[in-house]
Formats: C-alpha cells, sequence, structure tokens
C-alpha cells in the first residue's frame, strides 16, 4: 500500500540518468536490461536499464540536474554496470522522471536512448547479477507473467518501444516528438495502485475517479495496464 506524504517531508530529489541501449535483432528492436542484486536497498531484483545517480564528477562545471551531466554519468554507469562504451552525444533525451512525494528515495532521472554499438556485455555479479538482451514486447510479457521485475519507468519506456521495429525507427518517433516529463502522483484505489501522470483528469486532485482525459498506470498483480487518452 502507497502511503500518503505531505511534500514538506519528501526525500529530497536527486538526480539521475539511464541509458536505454537498443539493438536491431532477429525479432526486431532489443533492449538491453540489467537485473539487480537482491540485496540493493532500491529496486532489488529488478531488471532495469543501466544507470544511476549523477555524481560531482560527472556534473563538473555544469549544474547536476542538467542534461549534460546527465549524459556523462550514463555513459560512467553504462561502463560500470555492463562494461559497454557509449557514445553520450549520441543520446536522445526519451524522457524525464521524477517520483512522487511518498517514493522513499527521489532521482529525476533522465531516460537516454541510444544504439548499442557492442553487446558484449559484463556484469560485476555483486550489484548487478545478469542481463538480457530482449524486445519490448516480451519484457511486458515476462513481467505480466510475474517471472521479471520491472520499475514503472522501465515497464513505461518498454510500452512506448515495443511499437517500433527497429533502432532506427525508434530513434526516428524521438527526435519527432518533445521529450515526456513525468511527475508522478499516486492514488490508491480498493483494488490496486495506481500512478498519475499530467493530462490525466484526477491529476492534480489525485482523484482517482474524476471524469475526463486519462494518463496513468494501473498496477495490479496482473498484467499492468497504461492508459493515455481522451
Amino acid at each position: 500500500m502507497i502511503q500518503s506524504v505531505d511534500p514538506q517531508n519528501a526525500a529530497p530529489v536527486r538526480p539521475a540518468a539511464t541509458a536505454v541501449l537498443a539493438r536491431d535483432g532477429s525479432s526486431g528492436l532489443e533492449v538491453l536490461l540489467l537485473k539487480r542484486a537482491g540485496t540493493m536497498s532500491f529496486g532489488a531484483d529488478a531488471w532495469v536499464f543501466p544507470g544511476g545517480r549523477v555524481d560531482d564528477d560527472d556534473a563538473g562545471a555544469d549544474d547536476l540536474f542538467s542534461i549534460e551531466a546527465a549524459r556523462r554519468a550514463a555513459v560512467r554507469e553504462t561502463r560500470e554496470e555492463a562494461g559497454i562504451a557509449v557514445d553520450g552525444a549520441a543520446l536522445r533525451v526519451l524522457s524525464r522522471w521524477v517520483p512522487g512525494p511518498e517514493a522513499p528515495k527521489r532521482f529525476q532521472t533522465w531516460l537516454l536512448f541510444g544504439r548499442a554499438e557492442t553487446t558484449d556485455v559484463c556484469v560485476d555479479g555483486t550489484e548487478i547479477v545478469d542481463h538480457c538482451w530482449i524486445t519490448p514486447a516480451a519484457a511486458l510479457s515476462e513481467h505480466g507473467q510475474r517471472r521479471m521485475g520491472l520499475l514503472p519507468p522501465t515497464w513505461v519506456t518498454l510500452h512506448q518501444l515495443s511499437g517500433h521495429r527497429s533502432v532506427d525507427d525508434a530513434a526516428a518517433a524521438i527526435d519527432a516528438a518533445e521529450p515526456e516529463y513525468y511527475e508522478s502522483h499516486f492514488v490508491n484505489t480498493d483494488t490496486h495502485p495506481v500512478i498519475l501522470w499530467h493530462g490525466d483528469a484526477g491529476y492534480e486532485t489525485r482523484d482517482f475517479d474524476a471524469v475526463g482525459p486519462r494518463h496513468r498506470l494501473h498496477m495490479g498483480r496482473g498484467p499492468w495496464r497504461y492508459e493515455r487518452g481522451n
């Protein structure tokens, strides 16, 4: 159950960056997912994109929350977690996420999309214990059958990419659109938690039953359901 928290008592927001790396596989676009160790204090056992917090060295003379710092952090974290070199300048801004005040740890996270120039992954076996190249649709199916743990930003990103057959197709769509900004509002219903985002009729008031447009994620015990539209 997600508990309501006064924004004044919320955990501080810290900067982070994630690299959504993709390749063209035999079944279409595939993304790299890493499995976090069960001992991790955040996202234990979850399958995630490479990434982590932005540190002072990433920022340099730039602001910690800047896209420049995020690119450097994404490159560094991908190298540390997966052993893959990434061209930070080639990473496209896909989205930016900030969890609601209910979250025990809060990161403003840039999600940056790019083509993987190599698919040889090496994980450390300590913080990251496994990896896979998988189509977004297959990852969502595995999650729906409770065989793959995903965090909401990962799930929504996979849902967004599931309609693209190739890396070039996805990159063109990202270039043609404004990056999404997700500032999450959590709501508990009688049956399951829901996240509301800007554009949902109930977003400002956190009213799940508000009549009007939808932009939300239903997170029940079965397959999650993304709802967006009038």
